[in-house]
């Protein structure tokens, strides 16, 4: 077989094939081409653009346990690589995606409802996620726990995952999040939904370099003159961290910050492996954000650990751990 020959195999029943190839349509089996591999739907994990969802399918494996599998690509605009390995974040993503796709695909909560992210915690192996010749296959498996409902309609949901590749694994974590219909979130954002007030002035960066980034309009810290305080900087342009309209900073947004965060206080552009997130209110977009970091005592095997945390107003938005890969690890 030639190097850009199709491999074919005769059509099974119920299967519908179109005729696009003049040699194709000479003979008088129809085609079929096995094992195809696409996204999940776009909106099942509050995705815009196709090109932003991790999640290639998914399959019930019992009654709280699921088989799903993702695809990281090998360069990404944002989720750019560390050290030679696939960015930490992308794995967060994923993560999140999952709890979406299973809410909307096997709870049965329905497109339009407002999800809002509790918790996240994730754990890396860096040696599992090197960047290779070809984009990252991974096979997930998904336990989901606390299903909570009302009515027999869910309202939230806790869920774990170990994330593999090649078999190895490269990733677990878990999340959990709650879920609400338009007409109680509309309730709740009364007065935000269409007018979130006067936007922010968009602040400059820190210096790229000092967070782990190379480009300034990724850097999502702006320098107050005090170390270890940033205000959050709020680009509601950034294609990735503001895919799609919303009336809050997302989540992903502030996990980001954290990684940022850590980076500028540990000095140095290590490897994130592990980091966690516990979400206490909205972000609101026209509110300064006041984002401290503090070290804390290094882990038993030598490992920089960070807090973060995200105030406006004086009250607490979110809290995080940050944990870095040692000195020449």
């Amino acid at each position: 077989m030639s190097a850009n020959t199709l491999r074919i195999e005769p059509a099974t029943p119920g299967t519908q094939y179109v005729e696009t190839d003049h040699r194709a349509a000479a003979g008088s089996t129809a085609l079929r081409y096995p094992s195809l591999t696409t996204t999940v739907p776009r909106e099942f994990v509050h995705r815009a653009g196709v090109a932003e969802v991790m999640l290639t399918g998914w399959e019930r494996t019992d009654e709280y346990r699921f088989a799903v599998t993702a695809q990281w690509p090998r360069g990404h605009s944002f989720f750019t690589s560390v050290n030679g390995c696939h960015d930490p974040l992308i794995a967060a993503e994923t993560l999140r995606q999952i709890g979406s796709l299973l809410a909307h695909a096997e709870y049965a909560v329905p497109l339009g409802h407002h999800f809002l992210m509790r918790d996240l915690s994730l754990t890396v192996r860096p040696e599992h996620l090197l960047v290779g010749g070809a984009p990252a296959s991974l096979d997930i498996d998904v336990v989901c726990e606390d299903v909570q409902t009302r009515r027999e309609s869910l309202t939230g949901l806790r869920y774990t995952t170990v994330m593999r590749r090649a078999g190895q694994v490269a990733a677990t974590g878990s999340a959990s999040f709650t879920c609400m219909t338009p007409k109680v979130y509309q309730r709740l954002r009364a007065g935000r939904l269409n007018d979130a007030g006067p936007q922010l002035a968009l602040t400059a960066p820190t210096a790229p370099q000092n967070v782990g980034r190379v480009s300034p309009t990724d850097v999502v810290l702006s320098p107050v003159g005090r170390p270890g305080r940033w205000h959050l900087r709020v680009d509601t342009r950034h294609p990735v961290l503001f895919e799609h309209p919303v009336d809050h900073i997302p989540g992903m947004m502030l996990l980001e910050a954290a990684r940022q965060a850590a980076v500028a206080t540990a000095g140095e552009n290590a490897m994130p492996l592990s980091l966690t997130g516990q979400f206490s209110r909205y972000a609101e977009l026209d509110t300064p954000c006041v984002i401290d970091a503090r070290r804390l005592p290094h882990t038993d095997q030598g490992q920089a650990a960070v807090q973060v945390t995200g105030h406006q107003d004086g009250k607490p938005v979110f809290r995080s751990t940050v944990t870095m890969a040692a000195p020449g690890t």
